[in-house]
């Protein structure tokens, strides 16, 4: 065959491809990888976030390789969020096997396509991942809005996951606890579940990330430099988390408390970038004019973006890299079986809105009940140094307020937070990050006693003798 003939029959099988299966990728330089992404006619990134659906016209999961893209399961009315095992051998995902059921959680293996239903509860659970240990986690629709559970109990290192039974109460462990929705964005590699929220916590409408651990506890701001929405983190592999704010990227790195802007090109992202063995980012974007996410590679310093995979008619989003990833540390919860969290504060003087130039004289607590009411749950003394050591209800939303010596509130928090029921929790001020932390002393508060002032309303059944309380506070 001459060569004319060989260009001419792999131009023509090229050409053929395309109207088949409805897709088509530019790119010169192929990740290595099998990629796996969303397709969706319609796509609102930041819809769950008010408790509404990202996909009002359905989605379906593509698997990607080698510029080819087939549905990942078939007979499904919807499938989206895939979500890789750690050993790149299983992929979670949620999906609607009828197009009248609610968003569920399934498992299927890639080898073999062996498929299950690991979680089916009455309203929408979406977005899953993995967690060590046969645990994964997701967020589930409540009366609120989403809010993140952990599935499973913890079994080992390479335990599979358990289908959840019907009654799951002794096997759902609920994490977030706000007026709100909380959205996963992944597990970082020390163990504790990203997640998107409004900033103020149940009170804001701007997008932000936040850090739990598997247990519900040590929730906080991924950074405390709030300002333009920020969602769809990633970690890579250097550690940074890398993330959009819509129009444009930017990253955290350990060496600095505020947020690092990304030069790369202009475009819409969607989030959820993956990074592909090569080094190459893979991006969600709607470059130039285009009303569709596309998926693009971008190599960090580069001019532009390269095309890799696009479809005429639909948007693509949630690039997954189908590989073994790094499996995250197990975290080793020491929660104690109390319904109630001790809070010690070194210094409720310090804040990022400025710090107080006048003593505060007291702390007030706040918290929801299970109607969304406002409850004034007591006040705690703070020591002259700004300390304070209280016990506050667990699993609620609760909030402080800073009052002078005439009870007037001198500063409030703006949005909500909670504490896990069994936590002990010591945090360095009013919305502060570790770069504030001040000297090693012990707090005055501390210096008058070791018992924390009682601000849950009752005396709890499960708290531990006197004697045991204040040892732990000696120590």
């Amino acid at each position: 065959m001459s060569r004319f003939s060989r260009w001419l029959t792999v131009t023509a099988a090229a050409v053929l491809a395309i109207p088949v299966c409805g897709f088509f990728s530019v790119s010169a330089s192929q990740p290595e990888e099998t990629i796996l992404a969303t397709a969706a006619p319609a796509y609102a990134p930041l819809a769950a976030l008010q408790g509404g659906e990202r996909f009002p016209r359905g989605a379906q999961i593509l698997r990607i390789a080698h510029g080819e893209a087939e549905p990942l399961v078939k007979g499904f009315a919807a499938t989206a969020d895939a979500s890789v095992s750690f050993d790149g051998k299983r992929i979670l995902f949620a999906g609607k096997k009828n197009a009248a059921d609610p968003w569920q959680i399934w498992e299927i293996v890639v080898h073999h396509g062996d498929l299950r239903r690991l979680y089916a509860g009455l309203t929408d659970a979406i977005r899953p991942f993995y967690l060590p240990a046969g645990q994964f986690v997701f967020a589930r629709r409540g009366a609120a809005g989403f809010q993140l559970v952990a599935a499973g109990k913890n079994l080992g290192d390479d335990a599979p996951l358990a289908p959840i039974p019907d009654d799951a109460a002794n096997t759902l462990t609920p994490l977030t606890n706000f007026p709100g929705s909380a959205i996963a964005d992944g597990v970082l590699t020390d163990g504790r579940i990203l997640f998107d929220a409004d900033f103020p916590l149940g009170a804001g409408s701007t997008p932000e990330m936040y850090l739990v651990y598997p247990d519900g506890s040590g929730v906080e701001s991924y950074r405390c430099d709030h300002g333009r929405g920020r969602w769809g983190g990633a970690q890579l592999a250097s550690g940074d988390l890398v993330f959009t704010h819509g129009r444009s990227l930017a990253r955290f790195t350990s060496a600095q408390a505020n947020e690092v802007a990304v030069a790369a090109p202009q475009a819409a992202y969607a989030g959820a970038i993956a990074e592909t063995a090569q080094g190459d980012w893979l991006l969600s974007a709607q470059p130039g004019a285009t009303r569709r996410y596309e998926l693009m590679l971008w190599k960090p310093g580069a001019t532009a973006l390269r095309p890799f995979h696009a479809d005429r008619g639909e948007n693509l989003v949630e690039p997954v890299v189908l590989a073994p990833h790094e499996r995250p540390r197990i975290h080793p919860s020491v929660l104690a079986p109390w319904d109630y969290a001790n809070l010690l504060a070194f210094d409720a003087r310090l804040s990022r809105a400025g710090d107080l130039k006048t003593p505060s004289a007291a702390v007030r607590l706040e918290s929801l009940d299970a109607n969304g009411h406002v409850v004034l749950n007591g006040t705690a003394p703070v020591a002259s140094d700004g300390s304070f050591f209280v016990r506050v209800p667990g699993d609620r939303a609760i909030r402080f307020a800073l009052l002078d010596a005439k009870g007037a509130v001198v500063r409030r928090q703006r949005g909500w937070f909670w504490a896990r029921s069994g936590e002990q929790r010591i945090c360095v001020g009013c919305h502060t990050g570790p770069e504030r932390a001040v000297d090693n002393r012990l707090p005055n508060i501390l210096r008058k006693s070791n018992f924390p002032t009682d601000l849950t309303g009752h005396i709890s059944n499960a708290a531990p003798p006197r004697q045991a309380i204040a040892k732990k506070g000696e120590n």
